[in-house]
């Protein structure tokens, strides 16, 4: 569990977007917090939001300083104008210590695939998993150790050695990580072209068989 720290300023008026462009135009970020009660408006110093990003994902459980009070939350939606580079609204999510929760965890490979040393290429599946578990044993990621991969093997969710308290809900079948050949990798990119290539060609004939239809007709 990685724990993060941030201050935000209650906002009890002026929720409009008149609003919300007086907030950034003075170096502050509008934000929501939903949870079992009514929505808590706030705004974050962009600064200091900006400098803890780097380190927030959909996992991190953040500490939300509210005057007096705290509030245990993740964060769940974040908005940006990218032409401006600014960061333009954020979405929290209020947890409890003792309420099981589900959140998405990024997945992280560790090792080098025995496999690679035989002309294999790793190649990354899938990047994130469903868990299920209290909040302070959300794991900021999950690593996987893919040092034992041979040649076309694979590494499945079920495989994962998962932290003491959680839960994983993404199916057990699912594959992780895979060695393959590079003659495989170029066998599958070629039959993705040829049917490319196969659906540009119907395409183009059911095109010139439409026009000489209605040339027909007229």
């Amino acid at each position: 569990m990685n724990e993060v720290s941030l201050t935000g300023v209650l906002r009890k008026e002026d929720f409009g977007s008149a609003g919300a462009r007086r907030e950034r135009a003075a170096g502050r970020i509008p934000a929501v917090i939903y949870g079992k009660e009514e929505p808590v408006h706030i705004t974050l110093d962009a600064i200091e939001f900006r400098n803890i990003l780097r380190r927030v994902s959909e996992s991190t459980l953040l500490t939300l300083k509210i005057g007096r009070k705290q509030k245990l939350v993740l964060m769940k939606a974040l908005q940006e104008n990218v032409l401006l580079d600014q960061i333009t609204h954020v979405d929290f999510f209020e947890v409890t210590t003792d309420e099981v929760l589900r959140a998405n965890v990024s997945i992280v490979l560790e090792g080098h695939p025995e496999g690679v040393k035989f002309g294999g290429v790793l190649e990354q599946v899938a990047y994130e998993v469903e868990v299920e578990c209290l909040p302070l044993d959300l794991p900021q990621h999950i690593l996987v150790d893919v040092s034992g991969l041979g040649l076309n093997e694979a590494i499945t969710v079920g495989d994962i050695k998962l932290p003491e308290g959680v839960k994983i809900h993404t199916s057990a079948e699912a594959t992780i990580a895979a060695v393959k050949s590079i003659r495989e990798e170029v066998e599958e990119e070629e039959v993705e072209e040829d049917l490319a290539e196969a659906e540009e060609g119907e395409a183009a004939h059911a095109h010139h068989g439409g026009e000489g239809t209605s040339a027909h007709e007229e």
